[in-house]
């Protein structure tokens, strides 16, 4: 008889957790280690303890790290200090000097950057393609691209890709595919099942889900898992126990933070979508949503962030509508338990593609609030707005 897989819920709780090997206890201890000692030579030079050197992992890393490949649905997880640096360890550990990067437009701004200061310089080539390119990126494909990376939806444009049918094209070629997958979580999105090679969580969001940790999970197919090891381990790569632990901790909650994150997220969008100061809203689980098809095909859920396009006003204007929110923050990163907003500027970050678009774009993180009060928080936004003329 086949054993039926838990729900991905249930995985969140139980995934990483050896109580049986810690005296009953829940949460997984938190080593604190750099050596590690061995008891003979032969045991130092055949390395026969599990554990080696605390930069190379320990206990509690192992926790996190199974945790997550469990949740992802992938072979084996990497940790590394931040989303960004998930990224960019990625990328070096599958890219040479003269090889060719196809890099989607509307990737997060940061790894664009180490695209244009780090890759280049090392010699590897990089092409951006439109994000709503699907299966014709094969026209893209030269003899010497090795990664096409995709970002879906995109996080301030929010264009959902077809991640099934780049894959596709691009395994036809031998052609690995990374995909940051940090908006929709493996909870919302299941990027082995949609032929991703390599999936990258900023786990700083919604997986820590308190705005108090950094770090970034690379999660591999048997593939892939060796190389990326080993450039993993060239870089140096290491997160702290106490991270570990706080992450674990945020881990066990994710499910029910997610769900009324894409409650309030859906509200707040449907009720901005109403008001005569915003143009449209960019939130793919929206029906008006180019992207919509998409998502409704490969997604099973909507995380709590999305943009908005303000119709054109003055600088003033839009700084009169933020400068005095009550509960929304501005700040940087999302998928903490707090709403928070920020004007992003996507012009300056596009080369395939063109953002033309007239109006200020505003990113908005539904949080847990009751969202009468964030509604409230907007309506008295826009009417300060308002007073601009």
């Amino acid at each position: 008889m086949i054993k039926k897989l838990p729900h991905p819920s249930t995985t969140l709780i139980t995934a990483g957790r050896e109580s049986r090997l810690n005296h009953g206890i829940v949460n997984p201890p938190v080593y604190h280690a750099s050596t590690i000692l061995h008891p003979t030579v032969e045991s130092l030079e055949k390395k026969t303890l599990p554990y080696s050197y605390g930069r190379r992992g320990t206990p509690t890393t192992t926790a996190l790290q199974e945790a997550i490949a469990e949740i992802e649905g992938g072979y084996r997880t990497l940790l590394a200090p931040s989303g960004l640096s998930a990224v960019t360890t990625a990328l070096l550990a599958h890219l040479d000097h003269g090889d060719h990067l196809l890099m989607v437009d509307s990737v997060y701004g940061p790894t664009r950057s180490f695209c244009e200061g780090i890759l280049r310089r090392f010699g590897i080539e990089v092409d951006y393609y439109d994000p709503l390119i699907g299966a014709d990126i094969s026209q893209l494909f030269k003899s010497n691209t090795k990664v096409v990376f995709t970002e879906s939806p995109g996080s301030l444009t929010f264009e959902v890709q077809d991640i099934p049918a780049i894959a596709k094209a691009a395994h036809a070629r031998n052609i690995i595919v990374m995909l940051d997958n940090t908006w929709a979580t493996p909870l919302f999105f299941r990027a082995f099942d949609h032929g991703v090679d390599i999936c990258i969580e900023a786990a700083t969001k919604y997986f820590c889900g308190h705005s108090d940790v950094m770090m970034g999970s690379i999660t591999c197919t048997p593939a892939t898992y060796e190389k990326t090891l080993a450039g993993h381990g060239t870089l140096g790569m290491s997160v702290a126990p106490d991270d570990v632990y706080l992450l674990l901790r945020g881990m066990r909650t994710m499910g029910v933070r997610l769900k009324q994150h894409m409650e309030t997220g859906l509200r707040l969008a449907n009720w901005l979508k109403a008001q005569p100061e915003v143009a449209r809203v960019l939130h793919p689980a929206l029906e008006s949503d180019p992207g919509y098809a998409l998502w409704k095909r490969d997604f099973t859920g909507a995380s709590g962030l999305f943009s908005i396009l303000l119709k054109p006003c003055a600088h003033e204007a839009m700084s009169a509508m933020l400068d005095h929110l009550e509960y929304f923050g501005m700040g940087y990163s999302w998928g903490g338990f707090e709403s928070l907003i920020v004007p992003q500027y996507p012009k300056s970050v596009r080369s395939a593609t063109k953002w033309q678009e007239e109006g200020y774009l505003l990113r908005i993180h539904a949080g847990l609030e009751d969202v009468s009060d964030l509604i409230a928080d907007l309506d008295a936004g826009l009417a300060r707005l308002r007073a601009y003329g």
